[in-house]
């Protein structure tokens, strides 16, 4: 066990997830709907295949899947649809809010639900030991950091002029982003439960010989086909409805290659965050492995929010906000280590 090479192992995950959101802005002429699947495609179906393809032993690939129980798959898909609907609204929170406020409440949110909700599942009672109610305690926070970073956006909001909102995020929708946050942050807490659930097809690929930095990758497969078959649904119910098929055959040549470029990289990006929590969990001593979670959540949040500073996302407003929201953001952050803790 190494506990250092797992930390940092989950950090490069953290850089490629916080990360993923960037290269759409070098998306033109597309849909919301239309890249948002486009690299749900790249993040969600090549990726977890690709990977799993690259780091399992030759050949034993399709005989863990095989060997693998069916209600593991069943469920890790399940939860992987739920997370779906977390992964999709995630995507609007951050297109209504921006990288940073966007990420850091969906985030802090996914780190909380993605502990309370397993132990809730298998019928714990949580005020029965010190650690269910450190667990509380640290949703509680969690519930504090988001309120705080929720003010500062409204602070944001009237500080800025409308043409000043709209630079830095162009469908800047406070009340709007903030309740489709948070949906988005306990519906992607199911992920971790889909890890859970997928127990059984990480030990058949243990028996196959599967490095123990690797075992998570065939559940990925599962957990992320659940997802994407949430997002599919969506993105093509609205590809319909607004008529944006067409940015799929309408466009040039050389845009339609720029955007399958830029949408493949912000899924590979994104899938990183992952493939290298798997890899950074495996390192962590036995009773410390779950806190690999709040550490990959934490670290995006604060990543996210260097992003938001590059990307002049709360340029133009005073130094009492920014105060806010840093404070927000330490407490959202010091939470996923209290509920983690417990």
């Amino acid at each position: 066990m190494n506990p250092l090479a797992g930390i940092l192992l989950i950090a490069l995950g953290s850089m490629g997830a916080a990360s993923f959101y960037v290269p759409f802005k070098k998306v033109k002429l597309w849909a919301w709907e239309s890249y948002w699947l486009s690299q749900g495609v790249a993040a969600w179906l090549i990726a977890p295949v690709l990977f799993a393809f690259i780091f399992v032993p030759q050949g034993e690939l399709l005989p863990i899947i095989k060997e693998a129980p069916a209600s593991a798959k069943l469920m890790a898909i399940f939860f992987g649809a739920l997370w779906g609907f977390g992964g999709l609204t995630f995507g609007l929170s951050i297109r209504y809010l921006g990288v940073a406020l966007g990420q850091s409440v969906a985030l802090g949110l996914c780190a909380a639900f993605g502990t309370l909700i397993p132990p809730i599942i298998a019928g714990d009672n949580l005020f029965s030991s010190t650690t269910g109610i450190l667990t509380i305690l640290g949703v509680s926070v969690t519930v504090a950091g988001i309120a705080i970073i929720g003010y500062a956006g409204a602070l944001k909001s009237t500080e800025m002029t409308e043409e000043e909102k709209r630079a830095a995020v162009k469908e800047f929708a406070l009340k709007k982003g903030i309740f489709i946050a948070i949906f988005a942050g306990v519906m992607s807490g199911c992920f971790n439960f889909g890890f859970e659930a997928a127990k059984p097809i990480e030990k058949i690929a243990f028996d196959h010989g599967t490095d123990a930095l690797f075992l998570k990758n065939p559940s990925l497969i599962f957990i992320l086909f659940g997802g994407f078959i949430t997002n599919l649904i969506y993105c093509g119910y609205l590809n319909i409805k607004n008529k944006t098929y067409r940015d799929y055959i309408t466009v040039s040549k050389s845009v339609l290659f720029n955007n399958l470029f830029y949408t493949t990289l912000a899924g590979f990006l994104w899938f990183l965050q992952f493939h290298f929590f798997g890899m950074g969990s495996s390192k962590l001593p036995e009773g410390m492995a779950v806190f690999g979670w709040s550490i990959l959540m934490a670290l995006n949040i604060a990543i996210s929010n260097i992003w938001g500073i590059f990307l002049n996302e709360w340029k133009g407003v005073k130094k009492k906000t920014i105060i806010v929201l840093i404070a927000g953001i330490i407490i959202l952050i010091l939470s996923t280590f209290v509920v983690k803790l417990g």
